[in-house]
C-alpha cells in the first residue's frame, strides 16, 4: 500500500479522495492554485503545494509541474479525481515515466475509450450492443446528411471527443442537418479541439442507466447500475442507484456487457459503461445500448457506494499498489435505494446562469451524506465549477430514500449565494419521478412546474425583519426591558422589490407586525418563536443580507434608508456581462441593426459559454469588448442606441 499519494485535482473530489486515504492511514498532497490558497482541499492535506495561476490551464492542468510536485514530497501516486487531467493519456505516460503510480486505469484503455466511434467500434467487437449509426472517419458534410438519412429521423449529432452534452445537436428532419452539423462541429472544436463528429439514432424515450466498473487489469466486476436519466441539457442532476423498473435479466444483461467493455481493454481501476435505454415499453434485455465508457471515478460514485457497501476509493487505492481485485461478482449485493442531488450556486430564474459569491453560511442536516469541497466562508470562484456539494441519502426502499433526499434539501441551508435548492427540492417532490416515470426529457417537458418560485410570506418577511431589528433575543436574560410598548421599522427588499414593515413590541415574549393592511402576531414559547403560530424558521444574517431558510431559502436585502437608490440610473441599453469570465466571441459591430434574441457575444465562465443576447430591436451604437478580454459581472460589452 502507498504511503502518501497526491490528488491532482480541487474540490470535493480532492476531498472525499482525502477521507479515503486518511482512513487507510495513507498520507496526501493536495496541489493547488491562486485562487485555492485557502480552500477545503488544502487544510485537509497533510501537505500542500501552490502549482500556478487561477486558470486550470495554468495550474490544475499542468502535469509536469504536478509531477515535479508528487516527486518532491515523496508521493508514490497520483490520484487524478475526475475532469482536469483524469482522462488524458499522456498525462499517464508521463506519470508512469517518473516512475510514479497513476491510481486508475492504463493509457492504453484511456485511449481506447476516448473518441466515441473507435471505443464503438471496439464495443461490437466485443460483443457489447451499440446504438445504430455512423462512427467513420469521413467528415464530408454531404456523406455525413446520407448517413443520418439512412439511419432515420430523428438523430443525434455527438462529437467523438469530451463530454457533458458539448458538441452534441439533435436533429428531427433532413432540413435541419447542416445547421446542426455546422454547430456541433464549431462547439467541438472549440472545447475539445477537435471537429469529428459521429451520427447516431435519437431513442424517443431515452434512459441513461449506466453500469459501474472495477477492473485489475485481467479480470473485472461490476457494481450493478445507476440510473442518470434525469438530466438538464445533457448534464446529469439526480442520479440513484438501482434503477427503478430494472429486472434481474436486464441488469444480469447489462452488467455482464459492461464486464465484457471492461475486459475488452484490459481496465485496471474504477470505470464507468453508460447505456442508452429505450424506456417506451419498460426495461428489456434487447433495449439497451453502449454510449460511451467515462474511464476515471464518476461524480455520482457515492449512491454505488450506498447500495453495495463498497468504498470505491478504497479499492482503486488497494488495486492501484497491486492488490487484486477486492471482491467476486457473487460477493456483490445490492441494499436498498440511494439517490444523489448535485447542489449548485446558479440563478435558475435567470436560465440556470452559474453564480459566484462568497458562501456566508452552509450547514447539511443529519442524515445525509454532504461530499462538499467548500465551508461556510469560502467563495465560489468564477474559474472552476460552482458545485457546492452533493447530497446523498440511502433508504431500505426507492420511497424511504426519495422522502429522504426531499427532507434532505429542505433542511440544507446556504447563504451567500443563489442555488438550484428550489429547483432539487421541486424535483425530489414531483408526481412522475416519484412513480419512476424518468427520461432524460422530463426536466424540459416540465420546466416550468419545476422553476416556480417559492411563495414569500409575511411569515417569512417578519422573520427577516425581526433579525434586522435585533429582536428575537429579547428575554430578561439579555438585559430586554420595556417599560412601554416599543415601535420600530425596517425596510426590506426581496428581488428587487422593497416593502416596509413595522412592529409593536408589546413584551418580551409578544410582538405585533404590521405590513400595509396586514398583521401578524409574533409570540416567544420558550427559547423559540411563532409567527402567526407557525415556528420561526433559522434565519442567518451576513453583511447587508438576511436569508430565512424555509422554502429553500429566502433572501433579504436590508435597506440604508440613507441610501439612494441605486438603479435609478440605469441604463437600459446596455448589454452586460452576467457574471465574471472570458470574452469568447463578438458578433455586433457599430451600426449593426439588431433584432431582439439576437446572439451579440459570447461570455466564458464557469466551465461552460453563455450566449449575450439583444433585448430588443435596434441599433449598435458601440462595441466595448472584444473577444480575449477577461470582464468582471456588469461589465459593459455591447450598447444599442437609445430608442427614438
Amino acid at each position: 500500500m502507498f504511503n502518501k499519494i497526491l490528488i491532482a485535482n480541487r474540490g470535493e473530489i480532492a476531498c472525499r479522495v482525502m477521507e479515503t486515504a486518511r482512513a487507510m492511514g495513507v498520507k496526501t498532497v493536495a496541489v493547488y492554485s491562486d485562487a485555492d490558497a485557502a480552500a477545503k482541499h488544502v487544510a485537509l492535506a497533510d501537505e500542500a503545494v501552490h502549482i500556478g495561476g487561477p486558470a486550470p490551464a495554468d495550474s490544475y492542468l499542468r502535469g509536469d509541474e504536478i509531477i515535479r510536485v508528487a516527486q518532491e514530497t515523496g508521493a508514490q501516486g497520483i490520484h487524478p479525481g475526475y475532469g482536469f487531467l483524469s482522462e488524458n493519456p499522456d498525462f499517464v505516460d508521463a506519470v508512469e515515466a517518473a516512475g510514479l503510480t497513476f491510481i486508475g486505469p492504463s493509457a492504453d484503455a484511456i485511449r481506447k475509450m476516448g473518441l466515441k466511434d473507435a471505443a464503438k467500434a471496439l464495443m461490437e467487437e466485443a460483443g457489447v450492443p451499440v446504438v445504430p449509426g455512423y462512427h467513420g472517419t469521413n467528415q464530408d458534410p454531404a456523406f455525413l446528411a446520407g448517413e443520418a438519412e439512412k439511419i432515420g429521423y430523428p438523430v443525434l449529432i455527438k462529437a467523438v471527443a469530451g463530454g457533458g452534452g458539448k458538441g452534441m445537436r439533435l436533429v428531427e428532419a433532413p432540413g435541419e442537418f447542416a445547421d446542426a452539423l455546422a454547430s456541433a462541429q464549431g462547439e467541438a472544436t472549440t472545447a475539445f479541439g477537435n471537429p469529428d463528429v459521429l451520427i447516431e439514432k435519437y431513442i424517443q424515450q431515452p434512459r441513461h442507466i449506466e453500469v459501474q466498473v472495477f477492473g485489475d487489469g485481467t479480470h473485472a466486476v461490476h457494481l450493478f447500475e445507476r440510473d442518470c436519466s434525469l438530466q438538464r441539457r445533457h448534464q446529469k442532476v439526480i442520479e440513484e442507484a438501482p434503477a427503478p423498473g430494472m429486472t434481474a435479466e436486464m441488469r444480469e444483461a447489462m452488467g455482464q456487457a459492461g464486464v465484457r467493455a471492461a475486459e475488452a481493454i484490459g481496465y485496471k481501476g474504477a470505470g464507468t459503461v453508460e447505456f442508452i435505454v429505450d424506456g417506451s415499453d419498460g426495461l428489456r434485455p434487447d433495449g439497451f445500448w453502449f454510449m460511451e465508457m467515462n474511464t476515471r471515478l464518476q461524480v455520482e460514485h457515492p449512491v454505488t457506494e450506498a447500495i453495495t457497501g463498497v468504498d470505491l476509493v478504497e479499492w482503486q487505492l488497494r488495486v492501484a499498489s497491486g492488490e487484486s481485485l477486492p471482491a467476486a461478482q457473487e460477493d456483490l449485493t445490492i441494499t436498498g435505494h440511494s439517490f444523489e442531488a448535485r447542489l449548485y450556486a446558479e440563478d435558475v430564474p435567470a436560465g440556470f446562469l452559474p453564480a459566484t459569491g462568497t458562501l456566508t453560511h452552509l450547514q447539511f442536516p443529519d442524515g445525509c451524506r454532504a461530499d462538499s469541497g467548500v465551508r461556510a466562508g469560502d467563495t465560489i470562484s468564477p474559474w472552476y465549477d460552482p458545485m457546492i456539494s452533493k447530497v446523498i441519502v440511502h433508504g431500505s426502499t426507492r420511497r424511504v430514500a426519495l422522502s429522504q433526499l426531499a427532507r434532505a434539501l429542505e433542511e440544507t441551508e446556504v447563504g451567500g449565494t443563489v442555488t438550484n435548492l428550489a429547483f432539487l427540492g421541486a424535483l425530489a417532490t414531483h408526481e412522475g419521478f416519484a412513480k419512476g416515470d424518468v427520461d432524460t426529457g422530463l426536466i424540459a417537458r416540465d420546466i416550468d412546474a419545476l422553476t416556480t418560485p417559492a411563495e414569500v410570506t409575511l411569515h417569512h418577511k417578519v422573520a427577516a425583519a425581526m433579525v434586522a431589528l435585533d429582536l428575537v433575543d429579547t428575554g430578561a436574560d439579555s438585559g430586554f426591558t420595556l417599560w412601554a410598548p416599543l415601535h420600530r421599522a425596517v425596510t426590506l427588499s426581496h428581488q428587487g422589490e422593497s416593502f416596509h414593515i413595522d412592529v409593536q413590541v408589546e413584551s418580551a415574549d409578544r410582538q405585533l407586525w404590521q405590513m400595509g393592511e396586514a398583521s401578524i402576531v409574533a409570540e416567544r414559547h420558550g427559547r423559540g418563536w411563532t409567527i402567526g403560530g407557525v415556528r420561526m424558521p433559522r434565519v442567518a444574517w451576513a453583511g447587508s443580507v438576511i436569508t430565512v431558510f424555509d422554502a429553500y431559502g429566502i433572501a433579504f436585502d436590508v435597506i440604508d434608508p440613507l441610501d439612494r437608490d441605486a438603479s435609478a440610473g440605469g441604463d437600459t441599453n446596455m448589454i452586460e456581462a452576467p457574471m465574471p469570465g472570458l470574452v469568447k466571441a463578438v458578433f455586433a459591430e457599430a451600426g449593426q441593426a439588431v433584432q431582439e434574441g439576437d446572439r451579440l457575444a459570447i461570455l466564458e465562465a464557469m466551465k461552460m459559454e453563455h450566449s449575450l443576447l439583444a433585448a430588443r430591436d435596434g441599433v449598435v451604437a458601440e462595441v466595448l469588448a472584444a473577444a480575449g478580454d477577461q470582464v468582471e459581472a456588469g461589465a459593459a460589452l455591447v450598447r444599442l442606441e437609445e430608442e427614438e
